[in-house]
């Protein structure tokens, strides 16, 4: 990551039992659970966070941006600097340029705003991957896609889309901060194939665990859009995420499951 904020871990029980866990072979439920509990402050802190903020912001206008005829001109009009007819590259980059550009100076910028950012990017190349080829669809593929995605239950996979690589690359990030050591040939994982399985069965766990954000999600967008007009606010963004992180971090602190190690 390049702008570290968050340092260290604190030497807690909480981490350390982390640290116990991890050493001690848990599997990687196991260790989601115990890391959900130890990161409960900084998971739930994303509401406040104005990169995680300005990036749902985005994504939940794209769609509808996407349901006009004007959808490079309405994107444009969110700060997100594409042509009249952007392909899905031309998102990608506008998207990423646009929550760059919405942190001053890097103001505001932080670790946890970058990892959103990242799931943002693959929230959107999912989204792109029901056209026909992905980076290699037409402008107008694109934007069908998109547009589809304003729909209860599209939006509500596109949500969990991004709370599932959002939460497991926080999770996964903490966990590489908590257990340093463990990478070690006498480690828990002596070989890149051994933290490979571990970290896929994790991404796993979390995308399992995100279910509980789906329909919510969609009903929220479907109902918010209603109320105003298409005109969804960054506070009420900023709203939508709190309630969203909540729901994640208590599904992960109380789940278990038959992951692999």
């Amino acid at each position: 990551m390049g702008h570290v904020r968050t340092g260290p871990l604190p030497a807690t029980r909480p981490w350390q039992q982390v640290v116990r866990l991890i050493a001690g072979g848990a599997a990687a439920y196991q260790a989601a659970t115990a890391t959900a509990a130890a990161a409960e402050k900084g998971l739930r802190a994303a509401a406040d966070d104005p990169g995680v903020v300005e990036t749902v912001w985005l994504l939940v206008r794209l769609p509808l941006a996407a349901r006009t005829d004007q959808f490079g001109l309405r994107l444009r009009a969110c700060g997100v600097d594409v042509p009249d007819e952007p392909g899905l590259f031309d998102l990608l980059a506008g998207v990423s340029d646009a929550v760059d550009a919405a942190l001053t100076n890097g103001r505001g910028r932080t670790d946890l705003g970058e990892l959103a950012q990242t799931a943002g990017a693959e929230a959107l190349a999912a989204v792109g991957e029901r056209s026909n080829s992905l980076f290699g669809a037409s402008p107008a593929e694109v934007q069908a896609a998109f547009a589809a995605a304003a729909t209860v239950k599209r939006f509500g996979q596109f949500a969990r889309h991004f709370y599932s690589r959002f939460v497991f690359k926080c999770l996964n990030y903490f966990l590489s901060k908590a257990t340093p050591d463990q990478t070690a040939a006498d480690g828990r994982f002596p070989t890149v194939d051994a933290m490979s399985r571990f970290t896929d069965a994790l991404a796993v766990h979390c995308h399992e665990a995100s279910a509980i954000v789906e329909q919510f999600a969609g009903e929220w967008f479907s109902k918010r859009t209603h109320l105003t007009a298409g005109q969804i606010g960054r506070e009420e963004t900023a709203g939508f995420v709190a309630h969203c992180m909540t729901k994640l971090t208590a599904e992960l602190r109380k789940r278990t499951g038959t992951d692999g190690r």
